[in-house]
């Protein structure tokens, strides 16, 4: 019933009662009281706002008659309506009569080759016998009868049947499924059924389907199961480079595992990578000393190691036998020095015969050089840490530094972060050997750099040469000499770009510009043994082509100015100059701490908005490292520090922001936030007072000022002698009255704390004392047996086991012995309780008697004055309840 009273405006603004305002809803649309139109719709409004899903709300809509619409319109309905019938009749007879013809494009059933046929006759009705049926041999025929003869006939109808037809017209499945309005429940369970569906076409041998259903489930959540399958699907194909690249995935999400480690050295060995494909299985095998599949890979891929370079050291003794045939005064060939960006034994395996000109282009791992490395062309470098593989992060020139290191995460040059990645990816994929995975990260880099407007000649050089190596790689001539043009018009006698195209124009069979470009590179680094092999070899082949004349039809020569002459470099540089260059040092390693920094801050606030705190408390961490003097990662830190709730962390770093800046106004209201976290309330006021000093339009700084002054006042007044002795006589009275309340209680308790374990140590432990604790009735038990249980262990502790009767144990175990002690630690109960797993299950056999009891549990909850809830918060979780 609702008083005449609270049919008003005020009081229906001022409810925050939704079920009551239902009520009162009810009562107004009846019109027992009036008919109050506006106010009705001021009542729905409100109600509205409170609960936007309430039964009250809901409008029936009137089922839709001939009577609703005019007589025009419903005549169109109509006319609609019999069109489509008609139309159906008509493509039923349709497709009744092309079934023939549809029945010889039915594709085979999955996993065998007998394609599915229709009886292109139909059965006959019954009471009619045919006339074609075979009547039954009569014994004299039988005696007759030659087995080989009617074999034979049958071996030769088979043979001349037609082979099946498959119908390869089907419409390709969609890899990509749109899951964006829906919940993480059931985008599981949606990624789990198309793994599934893969899982059967994978069973089946149908590898593409099974790579179409596993993309569909990647694009709903990622999984490490769902790459790995797919992994395996793509291996079965053949696409090695997808498998690699699903084994990469599963690795980022999982380090170390087994099956990822052994698909990816799978792919390895098909790709001919021995070396890395030996370096998984060796983890593997590890982890697994039994796997024979790893094992028996493993076999074989050193097998193919060991017999790959016996080839290798053959061809090292005809270059030498060469070179100390045609060049009696020539320096002697170092096996291991590095010449031309590239191994020494790499030369020979492209170039054969040292006396024949080369005519074959370079192809995918053959002998063209290698991106911009820490490569020399000295041999008294290479003990100070060159590399002949790792793609280099290079000076102006193009050409190697001495004593240079790799280092292939750090950015480059001038280069934003976002270009700098990109050139670090292609490098890794380079000395992986994806030369054309490199190729694509190189040109993405390069487009990168013309949209961001930076002016940096000697990285976009870098970028362009190192392109060109993947060119050569894949034996693209054209677009390499076009590349190596390109870095050599932005840093003009560049050793790397002129080696490169000398060596494209080579393959193209250019021999005159091949010529020219390898005697620039012999101006600027004589020890290059590669251009001198290749000069000698060009010098040959220009005598046969051109005779006695030959040097009159080549090309200019270009001057190499001494700046540019590598072996000039040699001398020891002067005071001056090595000044000069530890200034210029540590101005590029201050600029690339500053590009660092920048992209680590970057990529912290980036965390920060997805709401990634721990994420984004590394970046800030790493980048204290670089400035430790900057005080706004010191606010940055104090943020996340207080969304993880480790408020004396976030204390500490306001402490230290506020002393490189004494007046910031994040630092004092974050810390203000950390002491309030801390229970600190005092503290809190007063900074809280510092930031409104600082700014009085701080509304955030107001609010919390008001509700930290509160607090205080409580804490204050709980803190007070006379209440504190207050306390212990009403626990002490209550204890009391509840005690004869339960006849013989202290015996029970004794009896039940000998079968009732309060200490359980698993699920199952707690299910047994809990039901022991119910099936005694033994609240005091239970009540004690929550005590010692953690709220948020509470779903998982419960599980699937709990039903109606646990419930109301569970509500009669709170209400009447922890509620008056500790009213938080209910509430918490609470509101975990209703997240198990069977809660709405067990919710809908309560009867309505156990319903009653849930309300007054949360009638005398919502009575208790706690700075942890409000009566709003109660009144919520009592909706999930009742």
């Amino acid at each position: 019933k609702v008083p005449v009273e609270h049919l008003n405006y005020d009081y229906i603004r001022n409810s925050k009662d939704a079920k009551y305002l239902e009520k009162v809803l009810a009562v107004l649309r009846s019109g027992d009281e009036g008919i109050y139109p506006h106010l009705i719709r001021f009542c729905e409004t409100h109600l509205e706002k409170l609960d936007p899903r309430s039964r009250a709300l809901r409008r029936e809509n009137p089922v839709a008659t001939a009577t609703c619409v005019q007589d025009d319109e419903w005549r169109q309905i109509v006319d609609d309506l019999m069109t489509w019938e008609k139309d159906m009749k008509m493509a039923e007879a349709s497709q009744q009569q092309q079934q023939l013809f549809v029945a010889e494009n039915i594709p085979p059933v999955r996993g065998s080759n007998c394609p599915v046929s229709f009886c292109k006759n139909p059965l006959p009705k019954k009471g009619k016998s045919s006339s074609k049926h075979p009547r039954p041999r009569d014994y004299r025929e039988w005696d007759k009868f030659d087995v080989e003869t009617e074999c034979e006939k049958i071996n030769q109808s088979v043979k001349n049947e037609p082979p099946a037809k498959i119908n390869n017209s089907c419409l390709k499945i969609k890899t990509q499924v749109d899951a964006s309005l829906l919940t993480e429940r059931e985008k599981l369970h949606l990624a789990n059924n198309e793994k599934i569906l893969g899982n059967e076409a994978f069973v089946a041998r149908d590898y593409e389907e099974a790579v179409a259903y596993y993309s569909r489930s990647l694009s709903i959540i990622p999984t490490v199961a769902a790459y790995n399958n797919r992994a395996q699907a793509e291996i079965k194909l053949q696409h090695w480079h997808r498998a690699l690249k699903d084994c990469q995935s599963v690795l980022e999400l999982e380090a170390g595992n087994i099956k990822a480690l052994l698909r990816r050295a799978t792919a390895y060995h098909h790709m001919d990578q021995f070396q890395m494909a030996a370096e998984d299985l060796r983890v593997v095998l590890k982890e697994e000393p039994n796997n024979p599949a790893a094992t028996k890979l493993l076999t074989e891929t050193e097998k193919k190691l060991s017999e790959s370079q016996p080839v290798k050291q053959s061809k090292r003794i005809i270059i030498q036998e060469v070179e100390e045939e045609d060049h009696s005064k020539a320096r002697p060939v170092e096996l291991t020095q590095p010449v031309g960006g590239e191994k020494r034994s790499a030369a020979p395996a492209d170039r054969g015969d040292m006396g024949n000109a080369q005519k074959k282009p370079h192809g995918r791992g053959g002998g063209g050089p290698h991106p911009e490395s820490n490569n020399t062309h000295h041999g008294h470098w290479k003990s100070r840490g060159s590399s002949d593989q790792s793609p280099e992060a290079k000076g102006p020139s193009g050409g190697a530094t001495a004593g240079a290191t790799v280092d292939l995460d750090a950015p480059s040059g001038a280069l934003p972060p976002p270009l700098a990645r990109l050139k670090n990816e292609g490098n890794l994929l380079f000395k992986n050997g994806q030369f054309a995975e490199a190729l694509e990260k190189y040109s993405a880099a390069i487009r990168g750099y013309g949209d961001s407007g930076i002016d940096s000649p000697e990285d976009l050089c870098i970028l362009h040469s190192n392109r060109a190596a993947c060119y050569l790689k894949d034996g693209n001539s054209q677009d390499c000499i076009q590349d190596c043009t390109k870095a050599l018009e932005l840093q003009p006698f560049s050793l790397k770009p002129l080696l490169r195209r000398a060596m494209a124009y080579e393959s193209l069979e250019r021999y005159r510009k091949a010529y020219v470009d390898y005697k620039t590179v012999l101006q600027i680094d004589t020890s290059v043994q590669a251009a001198h092999d290749a000069v000698n070899r060009i010098t040959r082949v220009l005598i046969d082509q051109d005779g006695a004349d030959w040097r009159e039809k080549l090309p200019d020569i270009p001057l190499v100015p001494l700046s540019a002459q590598q072996h000039r470099r040699e001398e020891p540089p002067s005071a001056e100059a090595l000044k000069a260059r530890a200034e210029r040092e540590a101005r590029d390693a201050e600029r690339r701490a500053e590009v660092r920094f920048g992209s680590l801050k970057q990529e912290g606030n980036d965390f920060v908005k997805k709401g990634q705190y721990q994420d984004a408390l590394g970046k800030y961490t790493d980048c204290l490292t670089l400035k430790p003097g900057e005080c706004a990662i010191y606010t940055n830190r104090a943020l996340c520090f207080l969304k993880l709730e480790r408020f004396a962390d976030a204390k500490q770093d306001c402490d230290a922001a506020l002393k490189l800046e004494p007046n910031n106004k994040k630092a004092f209201y974050r810390r203000a936030l950390a002491h309030k976290g801390l229970k600190d309330y005092l503290a809190c006021s007063s900074d809280l007072q510092e930031v409104l000093q600082l700014d009085p339009n701080v509304q955030e700084a107001e609010k919390e000022l008001e509700e930290v002054t509160a607090l205080l006042r409580e804490s204050l007044a709980r803190a007070s002698p006379a209440k504190a002795r207050k306390s212990v006589p009403i626990a002490e009275v209550e204890d009391d009255e509840e005690t004869p309340s339960v006849p013989n209680s202290d015996s029970s308790c004794k009896e039940d704390e000998l079968s009732v374990n309060l200490h359980p140590r698993n699920a199952y432990e707690f299910g047994q004392a809990l039901s022991a604790a119910c099936s005694s009735g033994n609240t005091a038990a239970g009540a004690d047996l929550l005590t010692s249980t953690a709220p948020e262990t509470l779903p998982q502790l419960l599980s699937s086991q709990l039903d109606a009767q646990t419930i109301i144990f569970i509500m009669q175990s709170l209400d009447s012995h922890l509620l008056h002690k500790d009213p938080n630690l209910v509430y918490q109960h609470l509101n975990y309780l209703h997240t198990t797993k069977r809660f709405l299950v067990a919710q809908m056999m309560l009867k309505k008697e156990e319903r009653h009891l849930m309300a007054e549990l949360f009638e005398h909850l919502s009575a208790v004055e706690s700075s942890e809830f409000s009566r709003n918060d109660v009144q919520n979780l009592a909706n999930k309840y009742i």
